[in-house]
């Protein structure tokens, strides 16, 4: 079959890239919008929960079927296909959307229906009115789930054949329809929430919808097969058998989520959605960084594994972890130094205010302190996949679950106790990451080939010069904060705290390129002289 030719795979990173960065400020925006009509509010919270029920069966098993096993399926069919093999292909693309329409169809009616029994894990028994809530709107945007799953379908069929723009795009559109439902349906509707809550419902069609005719276009579209030929297809009986191992590793990370939510939740009003604003804050770093490198690394390091070049191996990968190192660390001692002005910028109005301000800061402390071991997993874990080891990154997943759950109750049930609750359960996810990270270096060793001693001692001492770098950084952030911020207090958000951070910042990264600059860093030189060659 004659298929459109792709762009090439520099051009189609650079385009995914820039779709992930402005995804990733929408995404930030819409928070901001929840900032604006829901704060901290129980309905903030509710609408938190709410949203985050479907997203767990979609991140649990859509993403995870369509990137684990219908892509590698599909690009088989597609790479054998000869003239007798078309209708093969095309009946395997027919069932797959068949079993994901069917099967999540299954879910969403379920969910809409044991919805008011589901939601009260999520709370203390005495919150009546927020449980009340949350059902509803869980009942709204349960069917999300078959919409973004339908989404994930085409976009599986748009990369199968590196045609990735248009799903790129998606997310942009998803926050873009959120964010301008609730300003438009917030005045009609019971409450803001409600409002939000037909946004999302909203954004998953177009996400479904706007990819269908780039499917339609590449020729793959089939339509619906039977209920029996989607279960007994040879192909998506492969992808099922593909998905069924991974599910257990994203089983564990789903769970350690819901978990922490419903903790949150039983801890007092607020303190979901100050952990959720604090993530957000979080996931836009990592999301344009760790994701980006840690998707161009993969290509490379496959290559790299499969002509067994080890060394060269090594030496990329450290590479990596040093670059993800290089941001990481600086930007979270500057996020420490100036953390309430960030989230005071974002975030504060009205409806957001300084309570709602103060408890956001709480998680915030505890999750940028693992911002390092968070970026360094999505690095590391390209390394074994590039190996074609699956196993290992999952059994990491699960050790820094239960250290999660388990440290999250400890200090939610022991040590932290109403406001601070947040920063107790932030704190349990960051020590959490740095298990799993511990976890993944320890498993790369297994290959003797790699020089994981090498890998380690190189990230631990370049990590320590970026300590001792970003601590002598922020001491002129603390002396030249306080004044400048005392002088252009009260006169608008942007202004008041948007001009003491831009100036705190241009005095922390010039003490920290100057003291890399100095030393000769060896990033900062690649970094120099790809800039100049361009």
């Amino acid at each position: 079959m004659a298929q459109r030719k792709p762009k090439s795979l520099v051009a189609a990173a650079f385009s995914l890239s820039f779709f992930t960065l402005l995804s990733r400020i929408l995404g930030l925006l819409r928070e901001m919008t929840k900032s604006t009509f829901l704060g901290t509010s129980m309905y903030a919270d509710a609408f938190t929960i709410a949203f985050m029920i479907p997203n767990l069966f979609r991140r649990l098993f859509a993403e995870n079927a369509i990137s684990v096993a219908f892509i590698p399926t599909f690009r088989r069919f597609i790479e054998d296909e000869q003239d007798e093999k078309t209708a093969q292909t095309r009946e395997f693309v027919s069932a797959t959307l068949t079993l994901v329409t069917f099967l999540t169809t299954i879910v969403v009616a379920l969910g809409i229906i044991a919805a008011p029994l589901i939601v009260p894990f999520f709370y203390d028994g005495n919150n009546v009115a927020t449980i009340r809530e949350t059902a509803v709107l869980t009942r709204i945007m349960f069917p999300y789930l078959m919409l973004i799953s339908v989404a994930a379908f085409f976009q599986g069929i748009l990369n199968g054949v590196k045609i990735f723009s248009p799903s790129g795009f998606t997310p942009v559109l998803f926050n873009a329809i959120v964010i301008a439902s609730t300003y438009l349906l917030a005045p009609r509707m019971q409450n803001p929430a409600r409002a939000m809550s037909v946004g999302v419902l909203a954004g998953g069609f177009v996400q479904a919808a706007f990819q269908l005719p780039f499917v339609v276009k590449t020729g793959w579209w089939c339509g619906f097969s039977s209920i029996r030929k989607a279960f007994t297809n040879p192909g998506t009986r492969k992808v099922i058998a593909l998905v069924i191992p991974t599910v257990v590793g994203m089983a564990a990370y789903q769970l350690n989520d819901a978990v922490s939510t419903a903790l949150a939740g039983k801890a007092g009003t607020g303190i979901v959605s100050s952990l959720q604003y604090s993530l957000r804050l979080q996931e836009l770093i990592l999301g344009i960084f760790a994701v980006s490198i840690g998707s161009v690394l993969l290509p490379d390091l496959s290559g790299l594994a499969k002509k067994e070049k080890w060394d060269e191996f090594s030496g990329m990968l450290l590479q990596a972890i040093k670059i993800i190192a290089l941001i990481s660390v600086p930007v979270t001692f500057f996020s420490l130094s100036t953390g309430e002005d960030i989230i005071s910028l974002v975030y504060k109005n009205r409806t957001f205010d300084a309570e709602s301000v103060a408890l956001t800061l709480t998680a915030f402390n505890f999750h940028i302190a693992g911002l390092f071991f968070i970026a360094v997993n999505r690095i590391v874990a390209p390394a074994f996949y590039a190996q074609g080891d699956t196993k290992s990154p999952t059994a990491a997943g699960i050790i820094g679950f239960a250290v999660n759950i388990a440290l999250a109750f400890a200090m939610v049930t022991f040590l932290a106790k109403g406001t601070r609750a947040g920063g107790g359960i932030a704190l349990a996810l960051s020590v959490a990451s740095a298990a799993n990270t511990i976890a993944l270096f320890a498993f790369l060793s297994r290959n003797k080939s790699i020089n994981v001693k090498s890998i380690t001692l190189g990230t631990i001492a370049y990590t320590i010069k970026l300590v001792a770098f970003s601590a002598a950084a922020s001491v002129p952030v603390r002396f030249i904060h306080d004044p400048i911020s005392s002088s252009l207090a009260g006169h608008g958000r942007l202004v008041s705290f948007g001009i003491p951070l831009a100036a705190c910042a241009a005095a922390y990264g010039a003490v920290g390129i100057a003291l890399l600059a100095v030393t000769k860093d060896e990033i900062l030189a690649v970094a120099v002289s790809k800039i100049r060659r361009r």
